[in-house]
């Protein structure tokens, strides 16, 4: 695509093809977390572009999304997408084994609840894998609104305004400070088994020039093993469910 789609600003723009990005939170999921044989659902699918790559270690990958246009788009070539928002899976509870969430929990209505969802589908020992918008990161990857014209694309600083102000120009999504996201999941019957940070993978400038993106990801992934890392782009939060999960509701930041 040459411009953002219709409801990029309140859904955010979907990944339409794999690119190395992609691959390496795949590589970072699986460094903590088994797919072969799984149940597998990714809520906030789009296109379907994760369940497709999915599907090459489980026969059991879903997904769903609120958006009628994606759903149908990617069902041409992707089986398993549903239409259903996160704070309402219509899947059974206790049944999935993996959950993910890229860059979809900033978009919904009910974040807490969403993650009330995701746990519940959950079987014990199943995890939930969250990416989620870092305050900290220098760019607002969502565009801004100013006034009734929305401007897409990194818009830089917007995260350091006050909340109120950020909340105006950036009504459309969350960014979550560390403590944010983390007493999001108080009450959930769940442990935190990896919360880490994760800069971009640069696959746009790769498009325009191999050497830089070669340089900047040399550079900043190794910002993720230093204290650089709390700027990153994205959260990287892996919950696991308990055996003994039980959700407490109203327990939202």
């Amino acid at each position: 695509m040459t411009g953002p789609s219709p409801d990029a600003a309140t859904l955010g723009e979907p990944s339409y093809v794999w690119r190395p990005g992609q691959e390496r939170r795949l590589e970072l999921i699986r460094a903590y977390v088994g797919l072969e044989g799984r149940r597998l659902l990714d809520v906030g699918c789009g296109v379907g572009t994760y369940v497709r790559r999915l599907r090459e270690f489980s026969s059991e990958v879903y997904g769903v999304d609120v958006s009628p246009g994606r759903l149908q788009a990617g069902s041409r070539e992707v089986p398993g997408l549903l239409a259903a928002v996160g704070e309402h899976l219509p899947i059974r509870a206790a049944s999935i084994d993996m959950v993910l969430l890229n860059e979809v929990i900033e978009h919904v209505q009910d974040d807490r609840r969403t993650l009330e969802e995701c746990v519940r589908v959950l079987r014990p020992g199943g995890h939930a894998v969250i990416f989620a918008p870092n305050r900290l990161y220098p760019f607002e990857t969502h565009g801004v609104q100013l006034g009734a014209r929305y401007v897409f694309g990194n818009i830089p600083l917007v995260n350091y305004l006050p909340d109120g102000l950020r909340n105006r120009v950036v009504p459309h999504a969350r960014a979550y400070r560390t403590s944010e996201l983390r007493r999001l999941t108080v009450g959930l019957g769940t442990r935190v088994l990896v919360h880490g940070y994760v800069y971009p993978g640069f696959d746009n400038i790769a498009a325009r020039s191999a050497l830089a993106a070669r340089f900047l990801r040399a550079a900043l992934y190794r910002a993720e093993h230093t204290r650089l890392r709390r700027f990153g782009l994205s959260h990287f939060l892996i919950l696991e469910k308990l055996a003994q999960a039980t959700v407490e509701p109203g327990c939202s930041a």
